[in-house]
């Protein structure tokens, strides 16, 4: 592993306030090394999705501190978090969040669009990375046109396009069927292997974390309970 990448302090995340306020994070700490695979672990409401959100900069910390790459993500203005979301984060959802009127080539192109990358340019390593993901024959079909298999392949894809150091996997498989989920979990793991990528996969499949994580950490009601070795 190479020198730590991410570090949680005390992470604390409240929503509303008052009697009716929810902790969903309650004074988490917790380091990534680079290069390192971490499954993340928990029932629904755990707070395991809403510590993804708060390192991919999607959201921001009640308390506590949090650093990606030696940036105080706490300390970044709105602006600031969008430029690190874009040129350091990848992320992959459960719905894959695929535009629909967009071909699988454009919607991979789409991050490099808004990184400011000359045409001819995107559209190669658009290509390459399709390719990459064995996707390559689909490259002109709009989502709706694609297996439930191959929009999350488009959707790992899209994820590494601009090359980031940390790429956010949540319940990228929670759809699928248990072959083409292993396929493209398969896939992923590949892909983050081959560019040295940082990887974070938040599940509840207790196998899918053992099998694809070099640390699985556990967690329940907002707090980490058990890190083990997989």
């Amino acid at each position: 592993m190479s020198d730590l990448l991410i570090r949680a302090s005390g992470l604390t995340k409240t929503y509303g306030s008052g009697p009716t306020a929810v902790a969903a994070l309650a004074g988490v700490d917790l380091s990534v090394s680079g290069g390192e695979r971490v499954a993340v672990v928990g029932k629904s409401g755990s707070g395991k999705s809403t510590l993804m959100n708060l390192r991919g900069g999607l959201d921001v910390p009640s308390a506590g501190a949090l650093s990606v790459g030696g940036r105080d993500l706490a300390a970044l203005s709105r602006r600031q978090l969008a430029e690190y979301r874009l040129t350091s984060v990848g992320f992959v959802f459960q719905s894959f969040h695929l535009l629909q009127g967009k071909t699988a080539l454009e919607n991979v192109e789409l991050p490099l669009v808004l990184a400011g990358r000359p045409p001819r340019e995107r559209r190669a390593e658009a290509r390459d990375l399709l390719d990459a993901v064995e996707m390559g024959h689909r490259t002109g079909h709009v989502p709706a046109q694609l297996s439930g298999g191959e929009r999350p392949r488009v959707a790992v894809a899209r994820a590494l396009a601009n090359r980031p150091r940390l790429v956010l996997a949540d319940e990228p498989t929670g759809n699928l069927d248990s072959a083409s989920a292993a396929a493209v979990m398969d896939l992923l793991l590949a892909r983050v292997r081959d560019r040295g990528v940082t990887l974070v996969l938040v599940t509840h499949d207790e196998d899918l974390a053992a099998r694809s994580a070099d640390r699985v950490v556990r967690m329940r009601d907002g707090r980490i309970v058990g890190p083990e070795e997989s």
